[in-house]
């Protein structure tokens, strides 16, 4: 087939699979991109995220993990739901990406369908297809493949969308039509920035994950800082605040999505219920969900402390 051809039929295809958005860039060295990552990696801003700062090469440019890499195919998934959390004290904050189920799973199983898809059409094509689990700048290729454009807060804002997107990608030995990245429409707003309760955004784009609620309430292990658990307004599993206060979130739709359809017990969730789970209750009230990433003693902690500190405000 030829190149416009194909390139047209598997956006299509991506599209029939459920897929929000999809972009095509180049595959090619992220220089900037990878500029900026050595800087966030060297000032610590990754936090323990440890596995950030392996495989800085292959993060850099995908020739590294498919040497015969030509195209990088990036998607996105709308998730967003109109439920709003709760003004309730006795209950907990869930970050809306985690009210449904785990993207992880829904986003691999449609790009595994996509790839092999693409290999009906031309047998001979490799590719590998991530979502934010591999050595990837998923962020960055979105951005690159016109999907959106980085936000200040460091999250991906698409016109369509807003900042409620899912990303994944595909890496392909394959030359494809290339789309080009769209303008930064941020402009002059900080909103993000004035919004944060812990200074997380340290400046336009740069984000210090060991100020961040989503960081602390997920991937940290051990106590979270009690210095800062009068911040976190109960928010018990990632935060949204940089994502609710943004502007082009007003553009914001309802996902198609049955999978990412908010779970009802996930929008506003009793503290104490949370609080007296057993490890067997978390994993069945958890099944494929996002939530299991802090297990069972990361959410009854984050719980703990919050209750903690209502106690002393």
């Amino acid at each position: 087939m030829k190149t416009i051809s194909i390139t047209s039929t598997i956006k299509s295809k991506a599209v029939e699979l459920g897929f929000s958005k999809i972009g095509i860039a180049r595959a090619a060295e992220l220089n900037e991109e990878g500029a900026h990552l050595r800087e966030w990696l060297y000032r610590r801003y990754h936090a323990s995220m440890e596995w950030m700062n392996r495989d800085t090469e292959k993060r850099i440019d995908p020739r590294n993990i498919l040497p015969s890499a030509k195209s990088v195919i990036a998607v996105a998934a709308n998730y967003y739901s109109a439920a709003n959390h709760s003004a309730d004290s006795t209950t907990g904050k869930i970050s809306r990406y985690a009210w449904g189920d785990d993207y992880h799973f829904v986003l691999t199983e449609r790009l595994e369908q996509l790839l092999a898809f693409i290999q009906s059409l031309q047998p001979d094509v490799h590719g590998r297809y991530y979502v934010d689990a591999g050595p990837v700048m998923d962020k960055a290729w979105a951005v690159r493949a016109g999907i959106g454009w980085m936000g200040k807060h460091t999250n991906v804002i698409s016109k369509e969308f807003g900042s409620w997107i899912f990303l994944g990608e595909i890496i392909l030995d394959v030359e494809l039509e290339y789309d080009a990245p769209i303008e930064d429409f941020c402009g002059t707003c900080t909103a993000c920035l004035e919004a944060c309760p812990t200074q997380a955004i340290v400046e336009p784009y740069l984000l210090d994950a060991n100020k961040c609620i989503s960081y602390l309430t997920i991937e940290h292990r051990g106590e979270l800082p009690a210095n800062r658990m009068s911040k976190f307004d109960r928010w018990v599993y990632g935060c949204d605040i940089c994502q609710d206060v943004c502007p082009w979130n007003r553009f914001a739709k309802e996902t198609k999505d049955q999978e990412f359809k908010p779970r009802e017990e996930n929008i506003a969730p009793k503290l104490t219920e949370l609080q007296n789970l057993s490890q067997e209750e978390f994993s069945s009230r958890f099944r494929r969900s996002p939530i299991k990433r802090t297990k069972h003693s990361g959410l009854t902690r984050n719980v703990a402390s919050i209750l903690e500190s209502q106690k002393t405000s």
